[in-house]
């Protein structure tokens, strides 16, 4: 369920969402509030669950991993009990970094992050193509990112 946000409750989110590490009285600052009441709001939108939490944004390609494969799949039948067993055994790989059910003539799209295509072969191979109940996977490689946002509109 949305919450109510004000002005400020904006221009916090907007400053955290671009540096996560900043403190409370930097941030105070550049919204125009004195430490405490910011530090109250922030606790608010936090325990909302509106801010989930704080992570380091790793480099892939730094961190070795160069192939980001978009992988479209498509199960022999749809319905719950199949799909959450899918959810289940693809959380289960590591590789695996966002997944997302879909409408339309396939049933999901996963973000695979590896090292190079040996090892995405083997990924598929291994592990994707052996959950019960996959009909078809198709992969798409991306070649650059040109666009990549963590905050929201």
């Amino acid at each position: 369920m949305p919450i109510s946000l004000d002005e400020l409750d904006r221009k916090i989110l907007r400053v955290l969402q671009s540096d996560g590490r900043i403190t409370v009285v930097d941030l105070a600052e550049r919204v125009g509030l004195s430490p405490t009441p910011c530090k109250r709001r922030v606790q608010r939108l936090e325990e909302t669950g509106l801010i989930s939490g704080y992570i380091a944004k790793i480099d892939r390609k730094i961190s070795g991993f160069g192939v980001t494969a978009f992988v479209s799949v498509e199960l022999e039948r749809s319905d719950g009990e199949d799909v959450e067993r899918f959810q289940k055994a693809v959380s289960g790989i590591e590789e695996v970094v966002t997944g997302m059910l879909m409408t339309g003539s396939q049933d999901f799209l996963l973000e695979v992050l590896v090292r190079d295509l040996e090892e995405y072969e083997e990924v598929l191979q291994k592990k994707l193509m052996k959950i019960e109940g996959v009909r078809s996977v198709r992969s798409r490689f991306a070649l650059r990112k040109f666009i990549e946002r963590t905050r929201i509109p």
